[in-house]
């Protein structure tokens, strides 16, 4: 893999949007756009998130996922919605075609977690249960379905996704051995790549677990998304993990990484 960018203290919550990848750099609280040629620009600063996660509503408003303070944020960093009544750690976010934001969060990170649902309307509820640390999420483009990695579960879960947002319908999307996935991106075909951040390397598996590709890192994988011109450039966020004692090591080594896949 090629290093596009470094510096970086943790990046996270890959996504490519409007030709840029983006993503957001945890321990400095920024959301980054990143073009295919290594240029960054800061498009938004929370200084007191982490986890620090976002996406998109339809009409192509930012969200951001204040995690420590429960908030679901518009770009301007005014309140979205209030997450402290079901959870009070939040980590992930994806919203689907309708402009429902699919959130998973917990009160511990070490107990089962909770996925919650925000509406069009402001309408903030509980989902689902019993989620072994959410992680990466993603819709499938028809919106019928939610896919989350259960990081603690070594698996990757499916909802069906009703419109007014409730999921039913759970089922293993996959079983993925020992690894742990962290951010997931699905791709043309409708597998799925997921970050592994233990094991060093990004997998490309189909519905049932079959593993197709994989890439290989020389630090953790923490999340990472499909992008460039045609689609086949994988972009990691890649960084050396000390724990949450410790998260950032003795220094910056956070990176995005690039390859070429199949």
């Amino acid at each position: 893999m090629n290093t596009l960018l470094d510096g970086l203290k943790l990046p996270e919550s890959a996504r490519w949007h409007d030709g840029r990848l983006w993503l957001a750099n945890w321990g400095d609280g920024e959301i980054l756009a990143v073009t295919p040629g290594g240029e960054s620009e800061v498009v938004a600063n929370v200084p007191s998130a982490m986890p620090l996660t976002f996406d998109w509503l339809p009409d192509g408003r930012l969200l951001i996922v204040d995690g420590p303070n429960a908030r679901l944020l518009n770009a301007g960093l005014s309140r979205y919605a209030d997450l402290s009544g079901i959870a009070a750690l939040w980590n992930e976010v994806a919203v689907d075609g309708r402009g429902n934001a699919f959130v998973n969060g917990t009160n511990d990170f070490q107990s089962p977690g909770v996925i919650a649902v925000v509406t069009p309307d402001g309408e903030v509820r509980q989902v689902a249960d019993g989620i072994l640390f959410g992680n990466g999420m993603v819709v499938t483009p028809d919106g019928g379905t939610l896919i989350v990695a259960e990081s603690y579960g070594n698996r990757l879960t499916a909802f069906d996704i009703a419109e007014d947002g409730s999921l039913s319908g759970r089922r293993v999307w996959a079983e993925l051995g020992g690894d742990h996935p962290d951010g997931i991106c699905l791709d043309a075909e409708g597998a799925v790549w997921y970050a592994d951040v233990a094991s060093k390397h990004c997998v490309r598996v189909r519905e049932g677990g079959e593993v197709l590709q994989k890439v290989e890192a020389d630090r953790g994988c923490f999340s990472c998304v499909l992008g460039g011109e045609d689609g086949r450039s994988l972009y990691v966020l890649a960084a050396e993990w000390h724990g949450w004692e410790n998260p950032f090591g003795d220094g910056p080594s956070g990176q995005v990484q690039v390859t070429e896949v199949g």
